[in-house]
């Protein structure tokens, strides 16, 4: 026997299909449908439903795609979807003509219809359209597989998104709050007097991070080109023709590896705020966070236990509590506390380095801190905590502590031992930038995104850029920790999978 995902019985199973739509066509309908106006969101048709079985509900109009069906003979059950909800239909034989009884008899599982009918609680007390006229709008050709019902291959179901969004419960819904989560980022941001801007995608310097770039060619132009690998210095310089509060959210791009917390194309806000500096922006995250918290879990539909006052979300099997203000620990003191030695203690970093088998040979001391940070510190982060305080040779971009110039005005949100958000009190000094970029360059590998110096944005500098404040967050993952989904891959409509036959 064959399996129901073989080739000849997909084709069984389409060639039965297209009988149907043969049917409908020589019934005089159009199986690709037209324009459905006055149709109601399901979820709201559902809010008009009477309370009381018998009581006589108002006249509805929706438009959906068929999941369920049911023949009773002469009473014909469907479940119709879309994106706010689904709701019970119920097609009794003897409210329609013979030629619009037929229309319902060839209805299929995946077919798109509209309805018309009157809203009640059926026998059993389900909300219910008692319906009094269909209008086909879409034939399904494919087949639903049974294998989206609770499928487990999630590479299965991210090659084929349409479906997973469909079949999947949860797909859609986690979909449509990042949409809430970036709006609400939008909002705050707009209150606070931000302007959103558009800057280049195309860079002929890959610069604003430490990142292998995605290259390209212009033809035209006949030079070589790369997909940005961070959207800040364009920003700066509009903070230099006096754009005073600006930011862009969208999509970069970075040559690097594929995991759960990275995809090499994705999606993140940065912002850039005249006059103010890296506490600025401590302050401006946790608005951010929070109100995108609320706005993608309302307190009613939170299944976080209810305490007043504090904004608890579930991840996992715990929780994390978003309520600001959130602690700030300084990297020094978290490095000291958790490899055992001082930053600048070179025997104690080598010693840490080779009890935790970290490569140290050719490496800078500043990179073999950085890995041990990584390694030892940040598994420990829970949060929401700002690690503040960097060391100054690791920020190229940032302005030095007056106090302590060894010392960066930077800081990065980690939450669960994940980076969210990075930000810095912008170096406005050109002269300083240009030494930093040059000592910083050099030794540096060609395809390294900070191999070259931008001179352009030193020459940005030079006109003056305001001191300033600048914050980088990333989407997916800020997604990923308010909808509790575990994979950047859940939260990305088309995740980058590798061919599914390379």
């Amino acid at each position: 026997m064959s399996s129901p995902d073989a080739p000849e019985t997909a084709d069984r199973l389409e060639a039965a299909r297209l009988e149907k739509l043969h049917a409908l066509e020589a019934l005089g309908i159009d199986p690709w449908g037209a324009r459905f106006d006055g149709h109601a969101p399901i979820r709201e048709a559902r809010d008009q439903c009477p309370a009381e079985q018998g009581a006589a509900g108002p006249p509805v109009r929706i438009a959906g795609r068929i999941m369920l069906r049911n023949n009773k003979g002469k009473l014909k059950f469907f479940h119709v979807q879309d994106w706010t909800g689904r709701i019970q239909l119920m097609c009794s034989k003897a409210d329609f003509s013979e030629d619009q009884w037929k229309v319902i008899e060839l209805l299929d599982l995946g077919d798109l219809i509209g309805v018309d009918g009157h809203l009640k609680l059926s026998n059993t007390g389900e909300k219910t359209i008692g319906v009094s006229q269909v209008t086909f709008l879409t034939k399904s050709l494919a087949q639903p597989p049974e294998k989206f019902h609770g499928a487990k291959d999630q590479e299965l179901l991210l090659r084929q998104r349409s479906i997973d969004l469909i079949y999947n419960e949860g797909v859609l819904d986690r979909m449509l709050r990042r949409t809430k989560i970036i709006d609400s980022i939008r909002e705050t941001l707009r209150a606070r007097g931000f302007i959103e801007a558009e800057t280049p995608v195309l860079h002929a310097v890959a610069g604003g991070a430490a990142a292998r770039p995605f290259t390209t060619h212009h033809n035209a132009l006949d030079i070589p080109l790369f997909l940005r690998i961070a959207l800040e210095l364009h920003l700066k310089r509009l903070m230099v023709g006096g754009v005073e509060r600006v930011y862009e959210i969208g999509r970069v791009f970075r040559n690097e590896g594929v995991d759960s917390t990275h995809n090499p194309e994705f999606t993140m806000i940065e912002l850039y705020q005249a006059y103010g500096n890296y506490e600025t922006m401590m302050e401006l995250t946790e608005s951010l966070i929070a109100n995108a918290a609320l706005a993608a879990n309302p307190p009613a539909a939170s299944a976080a236990p209810a305490e007043p006052g504090r904004l608890i979300l579930p991840w996992g099997a715990g929780q994390i509590d978003f309520t600001p203000p959130w602690p700030r620990r300084k990297y020094a003191e978290l490095f000291r506390e958790h490899a055992g030695c001082d930053i600048h203690d070179e025997t104690g970093v080598a010693a840490a380095a080779q009890a935790h088998h970290i490569e140290t040979a050719g490496k800078h001391p500043d990179v073999i801190i950085n890995d041990l940070f990584e390694e030892l510190v940040e598994p420990h982060l829970q949060g929401p905590v700002f690690v503040i305080d960097y060391p100054a040779a690791m920020c190229p971009l940032t302005k030095r502590k007056r106090s302590d110039p060894t010392i960066a005005e930077r800081f990065e949100l980690f939450i669960d031992g994940m980076e969210l958000a990075n930000a810095y009190t912008e170096l406005n000094d050109p002269r300083l930038q240009e030494e930093l970029f040059r000592t910083q360059l050099a030794g540096l590998k060609a395809e390294d995104s900070m191999a070259t110096m931008d001179h352009d944005f030193v020459k940005a500098l030079k006109i003056g850029m305001p001191p300033a404040g600048g914050l980088g967050i990333g989407i997916d993952r800020l997604v990923m920790l308010l909808t509790n989904s575990h994979s950047i891959r859940d939260v990305i409509y088309f995740p980058l999978l590798r061919p599914e036959h390379a």
